[in-house]
């Protein structure tokens, strides 16, 4: 990394947003030979502390052979849990829906990580990459942008000069607002209450979402301290009005209110970690690129959570421009052109709104209790479970294997 000055640093590519989408991408890109500074506001030892928080995400199978790619996925260890299968069921209707893995001759459909766990992943796999410097805790005062680059300066005043720069920084994105990309944005006046237990009987590395009037209720697959399958993440979608009332409820009232949604069909639970809420939205900026910028992950688009493919879609931005950009730098291009942007702008505007569209009509279509919708739903989910080819299908989505996939996602280096 050159030093221009005592506090200018001169790179390639300035990545705002330290978290699990900036960090891999710095990898992909530091890993193909790119300079990269990443800044974020936490230091990463705040981010990958011993105590348990109870957040995981869901990884599809095509988002782990791009981290596997990317020289990441090595460093988790044994910290992920396979899931082999994912029963879906609207409440308490006999019909459901049932993926299993050995239907397509698949090891896995996806993978449930800690966050902590992967960040610990992502951070060891960036200390390896001469190329890659990360500042933390470090936070942007200013940055403004040109036909000859990037010139970013930092509260503490050092400054960073650079070819682009990505906006990684989540969904009250800095580098968005400062380019005053439009943003459209609408509440589904719903909360998600997000906590994990340790069960009785053991899970089988089954994925449950249950579909109830307030919204989905999902049950996903952990390993336990002692890599046993008896410890699930948890995540409650309730009505806005409820929520603060549940949060505010006795432990023994908060465990009555959870049993009559988890039931007993994995034994008793035990609470483990605190609880966590956030507001469920929709969200998309009309556009993933300006001058010399680019937008990726939650800084573009945020979705409901009801299909489990928040930071999948993230990692899907982050294969497609890590392709774009380093294919871009062998046929000697500028990578903060126009003329470069607008190749991942258009292969990812189209699939990021139709899982936009898709997790919305969801959601509207299976948060209610309707009779007559209830029961076409439940006819739908039953008849898609007997048809075969159609059930691959959907399979071969929740796996992240459909679509223009870029070649990190498909298991390709780049």
């Amino acid at each position: 990394m050159a030093e221009k000055a005592e506090n200018t640093v001169k790179t390639d590519i300035l990545i705002v947003g330290g978290g699990m989408a900036g960090c891999s991408l710095a990898c992909a890109l530091a890993g193909a030979g790119f300079e990269i500074v990443i800044i974020d506001r936490l230091d990463q030892s705040s981010q990958t502390e011993d105590t348990f928080d109870g957040r995981a995400s869901a990884i599809a199978e095509a988002s782990k052979k791009m981290l596997d790619q990317i020289g990441m996925w090595r460093h988790l260890g044994q910290n992920y849990t396979p899931i082999l299968d994912i029963r879906v069921a609207d409440g308490d209707s006999r019909l459901f829906l049932h993926y299993n893995h050995e239907d397509i001759g698949e090891k896995a459909l996806g993978f449930m990580v800690e966050n902590r766990h992967f960040r610990r992943a992502v951070f060891t796999r960036l200390r390896e990459l001469e190329k890659a410097r990360y500042l933390a805790p470090a936070q942007l005062e200013d940055i403004a942008r040109g036909p000859e680059g990037v010139k970013a300066r930092l509260i503490d005043g050092r400054q960073i000069e650079a070819a682009l720069v990505v906006g990684a920084d989540g969904r009250s994105s800095q580098i968005r607002e400062e380019a005053n990309i439009k943003l459209t944005q609408w509440s589904y006046h719903q909360t998600g209450i997000v906590l994990s237990v340790d069960h009785e009987i053991p899970h089988h590395n089954v994925a449950h979402e249950h579909f109830l009037p307030a919204g989905p209720f999902a049950i996903l697959p952990l390993s336990g301290p002692n890599g046993d399958n008896t410890r699930s993440s948890i995540v409650w979608t309730e009505k806005d009005e409820l929520v603060e009332g549940i949060m505010a409820m006795s432990d023994q009232d908060f465990a009555a209110e959870f049993e009559q949604r988890f039931g007993d069909f994995l034994g008793a639970a035990t609470f483990i970690g605190p609880r966590w809420t956030y507001p469920l939205t929709l969200q998309y900026a009309e556009t993933s690129v300006a001058e010399r910028l680019v937008l990726v992950g939650d800084s573009s688009h945020g979705m409901h959570p009801i299909a489990g493919q928040g930071l999948n879609m993230g990692l899907r931005d982050v294969a497609a421009l890590a392709e774009v950009l380093i294919d871009a730098r062998r046929l000697g291009l500028d990578i903060g052109t126009s003329h470069v942007l607008d190749d991942y702008e258009q292969w990812r505007r189209f699939d990021n709104t139709l899982m936009l569209a898709m997790t919305d009509g969801l959601n509207r279509l299976f948060s209610n209790d309707i009779a007559p919708i209830k029961l076409v739903r439940d006819i739908g989910l039953a008849a898609v479970n007997k048809a075969g080819p159609l059930k691959k299908v959907f399979m071969q989505h929740a796996m992240g294997a459909t679509g223009n996939l870029p070649r990190l996602l498909k298991g390709e280096a780049l």
